[in-house]
């Protein structure tokens, strides 16, 4: 599930301060889906703990593109300077914002916005105000609803305003969104959303005694956002056994 070598580029973001850089890698569709222009993108973004190459997005990228869908990693300025910790929620909205208008350019196909933990918050608050987001879709690989054991303070006030459909990717042992009943009562608030529960998965939807490598785990989800991303979105909500668990505040 190699396939061909993806672009590396890189995108201008509009800080408050200046303009910043970050780093890209667009890949094209190699599957016998493909439908070339067309053809679905997906704008990936990583988890407060890691960068955009991390093996778990790697690996579902790959797995995306096998499928047929078209798939655009890219770096938050925070990790692009060298930081650890997330810059204010400011500048992920605008990197999402120009991700999103870069992914336009490389083809005609809708482009669905799509991040693990940290990354999916930021294209939810970004889709979420008046400005909006330019993407067709959002889902998010392990939302985290709360830090863990502080369900008292969820992140949810703003998802009812995200107007486009919402695909929750979550694991049923993931520290953040315990208990589970809250995360399905925040759905069932928003405009159009669903969950798509991984059993036994944690926060990176590794389950707890089956170990795999985080490739693995990451291309093992690529079939759910395969099925969102052309089948409108809406349509048929899906249950699945697979993987999960990392730490950390927004990981």
């Amino acid at each position: 599930m190699t396939g061909r070598a993806e672009e590396r580029f890189r995108i201008a973001v509009p800080l408050p301060a200046g303009t910043a850089e970050v780093s890209a890698a667009f890949g094209a569709a190699d599957g016998d889906l493909a439908a070339g222009a067309d053809a679905p993108i997906v704008a990936i973004a990583h988890g407060a703990g890691a960068g955009m190459d991390h093996p778990f997005l790697i690996g579902f990228a790959t797995a995306l593109r096998t499928a047929g869908l078209h798939t655009l990693r890219f770096n938050f300025p925070y990790v692009e300077a060298g930081r650890r910790m997330p810059g204010p929620a400011a500048h992920a909205i605008l990197s999402w914002r120009a991700v999103v208008a870069a992914a336009s350019e490389r083809g005609s196909g809708s482009v669905v916005a799509c991040g693990k933990s940290y990354g999916g918050r930021m294209a939810s608050i970004a889709a979420a105000e008046e400005a909006g987001l330019a993407a067709t879709g959002l889902v998010y690989l392990g939302y985290p609803l709360h830090q863990p054991g502080k369900p008292e303070k969820p992140r949810t006030e703003h998802l009812p305003a995200v107007p486009q459909p919402q695909l929750f990717v979550e694991g049923t042992n993931d520290p953040f969104v315990q208990p589970l009943s809250q995360l399905e009562e925040a759905v069932a608030s928003c405009q159009e959303a669903r969950i798509a529960w991984i059993d036994g998965g944690g926060h990176s939807f590794e389950v707890k005694g089956r170990k795999r490598p985080a490739a693995e785990i990451g291309a093992d989800l690529a079939p759910l956002v395969v099925e969102f991303a052309w089948s409108g979105f809406g349509k048929g909500a899906s249950e699945t056994g697979a993987s999960g668990r990392n730490e950390g505040g927004d990981a």
